[in-house]
């Protein structure tokens, strides 16, 4: 799912000395709320779309077809660009809105990002909900995007690089365990408003997005600036100050002064995205650029955007609709949890691979049930075959969530070498947000099209990106950063043809992931874990 997850990777340098202060923790829940909002964001869209009271006002065209069932298949009801325009314009404007929060979070820090992020939410959160017309609620909508552009760009770089190094990991799954919360709490809160009388439920689904929103501005207002935030802008002894203060203790010199000296390191790279493309490179943006492609089509943003409108496509009726679309992110956020205990012990590879086997069949058995059962006049789906496909739906959100949903970001914020991490960062989230916008612009479409042959169109998908993972990708689990040169890509069979650089630089000395980064890429300076594209646009 968009921006599900930035975990950073293991690192592999000096343990430094650092107790986990209440500081630290208060500060990562608070910033974690970026995620909190980006989630209820994607849950609500697809509840209030469901809706017939909120259909009648802005989209009466779909409100006609959904009433009269024999105009229109049960698959092409939703069909309609401006209702697809609703959910897409928010990722089209987190797109945008990237470019300018990587500068902000590279000029002026990671809480005046967080800060804006915080103040575009709820900016859109008070035009969603007072909206009367489709002009005020999509202007909304594109405010909410910015948002998450903001949000997404400054809360996983805040959280890599506040916490201490033996709970980062834990601590940068927040943001993508608050936006499995996210969209949970908007399936409940959706099922809840539908059922209020007078047709204005849709309004309180929209304006509670100010709560998370109004969190995360709070805590853009309370948190302290990271240390690495600081070092980077030259004001060394702020940064010593709130080290020592995060860390709680004196001894933060060694610390300290691998901060520096990443900076420096990170201030040497004049052209991050020319050495991206450079060929000793290749083998990572091929595997960023494929894994954000094949995040978006295993078909989950399909399922998690429009999950309501979808079972109620297949004749469940309103109510079940949403029920539905609840059990499936209740299910989205504790198989989030299993990710956090097995990635590290089982593997990526392994994860992946069995997650391809369960999310293959899953689909393909939805559309064999729908393509017998469920033609395009059925009133409705029989009772029994409504249940097996949410629990088909389910079994087929869980493996994502265990796998393709924190697996997308992990694997390539740990893959990059130093002198491309940042722009190869940037290049993942906009591709990601990119492909989230299309499959957002033209699932419904695709839906009327492909009928039950939607599910065949995802699975095939999976198909090939399991045989991606399978010929392609590397194991990388307790591979320290800067010794995955080494270890990874030059014992790789195909990508170590990539890996001759004396042939490409002349025999010039580069940063080759071992000897440079060696002692400066453990996670704890700089922007040498997690998401981090901050500072290279």
């Amino acid at each position: 799912m968009t921006a599900g997850g930035f975990s950073g990777p293991p690192g592999g340098g000096t343990e430094f000395e650092a107790k986990i202060t209440p500081i630290v923790i208060i500060s990562c829940i608070m910033a974690a709320t970026g995620g909190l909002m980006f989630g209820y964001d994607v849950g609500v869209s697809g509840g209030v779309t469901s809706m017939p009271s909120f259909l009648n006002k802005f989209f009466p065209a779909v409100y006609l077809k959904t009433q009269d069932k024999n105009l229109n298949s049960n698959y092409c009801k939703y069909d309609n660009q401006g209702l697809q325009l609703f959910t897409s314009s928010l990722y089209l404007a987190g797109l945008i809105a990237t470019f300018f929060a990587s500068y902000t979070t590279r000029m002026f820090g990671r809480r005046p990002t967080m800060l804006i992020a915080g103040i575009f939410f709820i900016c859109g959160t008070i035009l969603n909900a007072a909206a009367q017309d489709l002009a005020m609620l999509i202007i909304g909508r594109i405010l909410l995007g910015c948002g998450v552009g903001f949000a997404n760009q400054a809360v996983p770089v805040f959280l890599s690089e506040i916490a201490p190094t033996r709970i980062r990991g834990g601590l940068n799954i927040l943001f993508q365990l608050n936006v499995t919360i996210g969209i949970l709490l908007a399936n409940l809160i959706n099922y809840g408003t539908n059922k209020i009388k007078g047709g204005w439920g849709w309004r309180l689904s929209l304006g509670l997005a100010g709560v998370p929103a109004g969190l995360l501005t709070l805590g853009a207002l309370l948190v302290v600036e990271t240390p690495n935030s600081l070092i980077e802008r030259g004001l060394l002894e702020q940064g010593k100050s709130v080290l020592r203060k995060i860390r709680g203790t004196d001894n933060i010199e060694p610390e300290f002064l691998e901060l520096v000296e990443a900076s420096r390191v990170a201030k040497e790279v004049k052209h991050p995205f020319r050495n991206l493309l450079k060929r000793r490179n290749r083998p990572q943006l091929i595997i960023a650029v494929c894994f954000q492609i094949f995040q978006q089509f295993t078909g989950i943003n399909a399922i998690m955007f429009y999950a309501p409108v979808l079972f109620n496509t297949l004749g469940f009726g309103n109510d079940a609709s949403l029920y539905s679309a609840v059990i499936t992110g209740a299910v989205n956020a504790l198989s989030t949890v299993v990710s956090i205990y097995s990635v590290d012990k089982v593997g990526r590879r392994i994860l992946l691979l069995e997650a391809g086997v369960q999310m293959f069949f899953s689909q393909v058995a939805i559309a064999i049930i729908l393509g017998i059962k469920l033609k395009d006049h059925t009133e409705n789906l029989e009772k029994s075959f409504g249940i097996l496909v949410v629990v088909l739906v389910c079994t087929y959100v869980a493996s994502f969530a265990w796998s393709w949903g924190p697996l997308g970001w992990l694997i390539p914020s740990e893959t990059f070498p130093l002198e491309t991490r940042s722009a190869g960062q940037s290049v993942t989230v906009c591709i990601n947000l990119l492909f989230t916008f299309i499959i957002a612009q033209s699932f419904l479409s695709m839906l009327c099209h492909f009928k039950y042959g939607i599910f065949l169109f995802f699975s095939g998908w999976v198909v090939i990106m399991s045989i991606f993972v399978l010929f392609l990708l590397p194991e990388t689990k307790g591979i320290p950063i800067e010794e995955m040169t080494q270890r990874v890509w030059k014992q790789h069979w195909l990508w170590k043809r990539f890996m001759d650089y004396d042939h490409e630089d002349g025999g010039a000395h580069v940063f080759n992931g071992t000897e440079k980064e060696n002692g400066h890429s453990n996670g704890k300076k700089g922007h040498s874990n997690g998401f981090d594209p901050s500072s290279q646009l």
